[in-house]
């Protein structure tokens, strides 16, 4: 009897022989479109077994070695998944996703990195002594620093996108060490131009919160507010390790360990980088976080230059885009630039020990870790703007009442203001990423750049600012009322950033009313 015979003759009933049930089930697999593979496996099924038995054939019409249990080439799996996407039974999805351990690991890079950002404040002083640079000039170079700082932060967004995360910031981090390490050879005032103002700046930018914001964007669609504050604490952290120590280095020794220091943290982090940083969730084979849907890899985007100058001619047009650049400039003017440059001399002019005062700073980054993740909390429930303009307010304040605070030892009012100015740190950074995603969409990462360079220019400004002052006045009184001033108005500035209408994403709204 024929195949075609048994099979139209129904020989998979339960009296048939092996050899027939073995001949029925690879006729079966056959007119399945199945290849040779599953026909093997049909056929391998006991003497005497039933038809329904037989046709126990995993996926008919797939290939052999899908039929094997062997996942087709180019099709993303999800792990835990069974050929074709379904869960496979009996094994549970990982509780923990990968995106997680990408954002472990941009954490760790920030800390590591976030050595050189302690540094500034520490070296005005001993700097001062050893070569008789004034604090204007020893300003400058860190307003170098800082400037570019956030002018990179565009271009540093869009090189991710044309040659990725991993070999951008691995990069980032070696200009930092060769920066860093050059600066005990010099002898001259340019040279701490070129070294720490123009190469740590240079690198610094490019792994700046634009790394954090890349990250955040691409491997989460859930818990975006609360990545982002956690990412963004990783720098107030690494403040937290660093400060004691290169403080406590200046003081027993000199400030050129403090400068190595400094280049060895950065270079430690790039092995972390390169071996366990992943550019996008779709090299793993997997959704981002809180994805209904697989997200393919975008193809690499020529031209970073560009498009990052083109996206920024286009926010220019937009109110929002002004509002949230004045905000973050003041940001940046009354952290960055006038506490975490000048509060260590400041104090020491009231005659408080360095490494008191760099402690001080320190607890800073403690309660800022707390204040940023909190932020981001608030973000992800609250409206971003009332946000904004509660912090600016807050921080405002707490400036007025620095300079009467100030003393040779520290006391339970100056601790207050620690706590109080800590936790308000950096605490505007997730609802101001929150505002740049709800205006500007999948350019979001660029314009947070273009809104941090206005930070970096604003803190550049008082680092500037505030040493010629010093020099001028002979304390910086002046400058703690100025920004108190400052933080006032940006305070109002949050409050007239209109909502972006809900639906398809368009052009932004006019901002102010």
């Amino acid at each position: 009897m024929t195949q075609t015979d048994m099979t139209g003759t129904g020989a998979t009933g339960a009296g048939s022989t092996g050899a027939e049930v073995n001949r029925v089930g690879v006729n079966k697999v056959e007119m399945a479109g199945a290849t040779g593979a599953e026909a093997t496996r049909a056929g391998a099924t006991r003497a005497g077994a039933t038809g329904a038995e037989v046709n126990k054939v995993e996926m008919a019409g797939g290939t052999g070695a899908e039929a094997d249990g062997v996942p087709d080439a180019g099709v993303p799996q999800a792990v835990g998944a069974a050929p074709g996407g379904a869960p496979r039974a009996g094994r549970q999805r990982p509780r923990v996703h990968r995106a997680w351990f990408v954002a472990a690991v941009t954490f760790v890079t920030i800390i590591g990195a976030a050595a050189f950002r302690s540094l500034p404040g520490l070296l005005i002083d001993p700097l001062n002594e050893d070569f008789g640079w004034s604090r204007g000039t020893i300003g400058a170079a860190v307003s170098v620093n800082l400037a570019l700082y956030g002018l990179t932060a565009p271009f540093a967004a869009a090189l991710m996108d044309r040659f990725g995360i991993r070999r951008v910031v691995a990069v980032a981090l070696t200009v930092i060490a060769l920066g860093s390490g050059l600066t005990v050879w010099m002898t001259a005032a340019w040279q701490l131009l070129l070294c720490w103002g123009l190469l740590v700046g240079l690198g610094s930018g490019s792994m700046a919160l634009a790394f954090a914001a890349t990250v955040t964007d691409r491997w989460f669609t859930e818990r975006r507010g609360l990545v982002s504050g956690i990412l963004t604490a990783a720098s107030a952290s690494g403040q937290l390790i660093f400060l004691p120590l290169l403080s406590w280095m200046i003081t027993r020794h000199d400030w050129r360990p403090a400068a190595v220091t400094v280049a060895l943290a950065a270079l430690a982090v790039v092995p972390f980088v390169w071996l366990l940083l992943r550019d996008h969730p779709a090299d793993v084979g997997q959704k981002p976080y809180g994805a209904t849907e697989f997200v393919p890899k975008p193809a690499p985007v020529p031209g970073a230059a560009r498009r990052a100058v083109t996206v920024l001619f286009s926010a220019l047009r937009t109110g929002p885009f002004w509002l949230l650049a004045g905000t973050f400039a003041i940001c940046g003017a009354s952290t960055n630039g006038l506490v975490q440059t000048h509060f260590v001399p400041a104090a020491h002019d009231h005659h408080m020990p360095v490494t008191a005062a760099a402690s001080l700073l320190a607890v800073i980054g403690v309660f800022d870790v707390v204040g940023t993740i909190a932020s981001g909390w608030f973000t992800d429930r609250f409206e971003p703007r009332r946000l904004l303009a509660v912090y600016y307010a807050l921080r405002g304040v707490s400036l007025l009442f620095l300079p009467i605070l100030l003393a040779p030892t520290v006391h339970p009012p100056m601790i207050f203001f620690i706590v109080f100015y800590g936790l308000d740190w950096v605490a505007t950074v997730p609802p101001t990423l929150a505002l740049c995603r709800e205006h500007y969409g999948e350019d979001s990462a660029i314009v947070f750049g273009w809104v941090l360079a206005s930070h970096q220019i604003g803190a550049a400004l008082v680092a500037f600012l505030g040493g010629v002052a010093r020099d001028a006045f002979g304390s910086y009184d002046v400058v703690w009322y100025a920004s108190g001033a400052l933080c006032a108005a940006a305070a109002l500035m949050a409050l007239v950033i209109r909502r972006r209408p809900t639906g398809p994403l368009a052009p932004a709204a006019p901002a102010v009313a």
